[in-house]
């Protein structure tokens, strides 16, 4: 009985001093300052254990990318087949990938060549390495878009956490993504950002080198959507999630009918056990 007490004091120590421990570390984030604001929570069509893609709003996402984001930003993973999932046509893909060029060979002279990008191609990056993207930005890398939306999704605490495993929850990355499009503010008064840009949203710090890319009506949306800078951080940021992770909707559903399956699968065997072992209790 000593020996199981001792035990289970010992675990309720050790876990007041994991919670210490947690919480230390959370004063010491806050005192640092990173981020001032936790991610804006929004509704997107892909959330929860039935989300889906909106092409519409994947394809004026994809505009976004072009038009404001390939620039500076690379999505070095993505193939210019892979529209498809958006609802373009074959002859559509390969119009848009002819716009781009590549550099292939070496040919029969053993030279290289540049060619108009095919649907096999990868999405043709703004720098030809990172260096002179470092170079041309300050010597700041700015990141690749293909994996970003996963990439940036905080870890959420407990009892969250859990829940996130039944839903298949992977949506904190486009609320980060989101916020930091939207949350670029003025300096307060008393903080010093010097030649950054302000946004308390941003993970590393509250001001980073990168401008506010967005504004009103800076995209023309081929469907007559409203162009605001919400609209244009939203569908940007959808984009992004299909780029970081294009199967998550089957998935999602595949998780589903697994989980269905698990449910009924134990009520039958829970039904199986009582008819079985219903003659041993008598």
């Amino acid at each position: 009985m000593k020996t199981v007490f001792k035990k289970f004091t010992t675990m309720i120590s050790a876990a007041v001093m994991a919670s210490g421990l947690a919480l230390l570390g959370t004063s010491a984030a806050s005192a640092a300052g990173y981020p001032l604001e936790k991610p804006r929570e929004q509704d997107w069509t892909f959330s929860g254990p039935f989300g889906y893609y909106d092409k519409a709003q994947l394809q004026r996402g994809l505009k976004v990318y072009v038009e404001v984001c390939a620039a500076c930003h690379s999505m070095n993973l993505l193939s210019y087949r892979n529209l498809g999932d958006l609802g373009y046509t074959d002859a559509q893909i390969k119009n848009f990938a002819a716009e781009y060029e590549v550099t292939d060979g070496p040919n029969d002279d053993g030279e290289m060549f540049e060619r108009p990008a095919m649907p096999t191609d990868r999405f043709v990056g703004p720098y030809a390495n990172d260096k002179e993207a470092a170079a041309a930005n300050n010597g700041a890398l700015p990141p690749d878009f293909t994996l970003l939306a996963k990439a940036r999704a905080p870890e959420r605490g407990f009892p969250t956490f859990i829940f996130d495993i039944f839903t298949m929850y992977a949506e904190n990355g486009a609320d980060y993504i989101y916020s930091l499009l939207t949350g670029y503010q003025d300096a307060p008064e008393g903080v010093d950002v010097g030649e950054l840009y302000y946004n308390p949203y941003f993970a590393a710090g509250n001001a980073l080198a990168m401008a506010n890319p967005l504004s009103e009506d800076l995209v023309e949306f081929d469907d007559g959507t409203a162009s605001t800078v919400e609209q244009q951080a939203k569908d940007i940021t959808a984009f992004m999630m299909w780029a970081a992770d294009p199967n998550l909707p089957q998935r999602k559903q595949r998780g589903f009918i697994v989980i269905l399956f698990l449910v009924i699968f134990a009520g039958l065997l829970y039904f199986t056990k009582k008819k079985v072992w219903s003659d041993v209790a008598h």
